[in-house]
Formats: C-alpha cells, structure tokens, sequence
C-alpha cells in the first residue's frame, strides 16, 4: 500500500542518468502488466536521448519536464494483437500504471503524460519515433530522480463507493 499511496506525480528531477538496470527493471514491470486474452500488445521506446526529449514538447502540450528528464518511456501497443477493439488502451494503461508504482518502488519520480486518444499527440509521436501505423502510442511517462518531494496521498471517498447497486449515498 505504500508505494501505491507514495506514487504522485513528479515533474521536477535531478541531473543524475538512471541507469539501464532501473531502466529495464520498468520495462518488466510494464511487461508483467495483465492485458485483455493475455495478447501481450504492448511495446515500449526507452528515450534518454536528450534531442527526442526536447522534441516531444513540440507536440505534446503538457510534456515540458521533459526537457529536465533524464529518461521517459514511450507506452504503444500493436493494434495487430489487441484482444477486442477498445481493450488496447486498457491494456496500455496496465502497463503504464505497473511502471509509475516500480518507479515509486525505486525512489525515483514520475508523470503519466496522456498521448491517445489525442490524435494531434499520437501524429506528433508517430513522427518523432518512426512508428508504423498499427502500432498505437498511448502514453509517454517521465522519469528521473526527484527534485521535489510530494507527501503521500489517498483520495479515499466513501460517495465513490456502491456495493450491489448502483445507488446514491446521502
């Protein structure tokens, strides 16, 4: 539960490179993430090449903390292996959260950055990294050590919960 409640979003990051030991440990957890007929769509481009990185805030309005990331992780799936249509953003989205907890694991920091369903965001990536056109780009996440420090956090609300039935709590 900790690293569940720990987990927040961080935009600000040190100089220090994450290593590619971390790097790869990300990408298991994402690949461990459970997917729709147990498919296995998801592919992930690892970017710590700083030109990429400045690039992608020429088309993705909310990346700026790029520009101060070491490393983000570009999240796509193949719409070749997608279980039913509509399940490989799910799929994505599984494997995104299993990254941002294994960052928060590691005591590193970082930001989920929302691409699909934006179609200006996924032509903007697709050109950047070359992607083929059955290949979905669904979230990029930012990555590095903190340089900011967040309290933990639960947005626990008794209203959000219904059991049996949808019914309203007064």
């Amino acid at each position: 539960m900790d690293v569940i409640f720990n987990r927040r979003s961080i935009r600000k990051y040190t100089d220090q490179p994450v290593s590619k030991d971390i790097i790869e440990y990300f990408i298991k957890c994402g690949l461990s993430a459970p997917t729709a007929n147990n498919f296995q769509p998801c592919h992930f481009i690892v970017i710590t090449d700083r030109e990429k990185l400045d690039e992608i805030t020429t088309v993705h309005p909310y990346a700026a903390m790029l520009k101060h990331a070491p490393l983000a992780i570009l999240v796509c799936g193949d719409l070749k292996r997608q279980a039913n249509p509509g399940y490989l953003s799910l799929d994505c989205a599984a494997a995104t959260e299993n990254i941002l907890l294994a960052v928060t694991a590691k005591k590193l920091g970082a930001v989920w950055l929302g691409v699909y369903p934006r179609e200006e965001r996924m032509a903007g990536i697709k050109k950047i990294f070359n992607i083929p056109d059955h290949i979905l780009p669904a979230a990029l996440i930012s990555i590095g050590y903190p340089a900011e420090e967040k309290s933990p956090k639960t947005n626990f609300d008794m209203t959000k919960v219904k059991y049996n039935t949808w019914t309203e709590l007064s």
